[in-house]
C-alpha cells in the first residue's frame, strides 16, 4: 500500500485508490496488512516447533497468541464496518506487533532461537507495523467513516 492512497467506501466493500489504480477490498483476506500478519503467523508457528522452544509451554502459546491477535484484529476491524472501530483494531494489532518482537527476544535469550532469526523477525514485525501505522494515517485521512454510517440514499438506485 503506498502513502498517496483515497479510499471510497462501495456498499459492502472499501475502495482503495492508488497512483495506478482502484483496488476494491470486498474481504480482509484481501488486506496486505492481513496478509502480511498472516504470513508472519505461518512463520512463528514454525519458529515455536522447535524442540526446546515448545518445551516453554507459556512463552511458545504467549508468541503464537500475540501472532494470531495482530491477523484476528485486522480482521474484526474490517468486518465492524466503520473507519474508527477499524482504526482501534488496527491499533490494537499494530501493540501486538510490539508484543511478538519483545517475546522474540525472551526466546533469543533462552537460546530457543538463532539471533539471525532474530534479526529476520524483529524487522519482518517492524516493517508490519509500519504498514500498519501508514494504513491507519490513509484511513483517518481519507474522511470515510466507514459503510455502516452511510444513509440508505446513498446507494444507487436499481433499474
Amino acid at each position: 500500500m503506498t502513502a498517496n492512497v483515497q479510499t471510497f467506501n462501495v456498499f459492502r466493500s472499501r475502495v482503495l485508490k492508488t497512483n495506478w489504480r482502484f483496488v476494491v477490498v470486498k474481504v480482509f483476506e484481501d488486506l496486505e496488512v492481513w496478509k502480511e500478519g498472516r504470513r508472519l503467523t505461518q512463520r512463528i508457528y514454525q519458529l515455536t516447533k522447535d524442540e526446546n522452544f515448545s518445551k516453554d509451554f507459556a512463552l511458545r502459546d504467549q508468541i503464537r497468541r500475540a501472532a494470531v491477535s495482530i491477523m484476528s484484529n485486522i480482521a474484526e476491524g474490517f468486518e465492524r464496518g466503520g473507519n474508527q472501530e477499524f482504526v482501534q483494531f488496527l491499533y490494537v494489532a499494530k501493540a501486538s506487533c510490539g508484543e511478538v518482537r519483545s517475546q522474540v527476544y525472551v526466546a533469543l535469550d533462552q537460546s530457543y532461537v538463532a539471533s539471525t532469526d532474530v534479526d529476520e523477525l524483529t524487522n519482518s514485525f517492524k516493517r508490519l507495523s509500519s504498514m500498519i501505522s501508514n494504513f491507519i494515517t490513509y484511513l483517518r485521512k481519507s474522511g470515510m467513516k466507514g459503510e455502516k454510517f452511510r444513509k440508505p440514499e446513498s446507494f444507487p438506485k436499481s433499474q
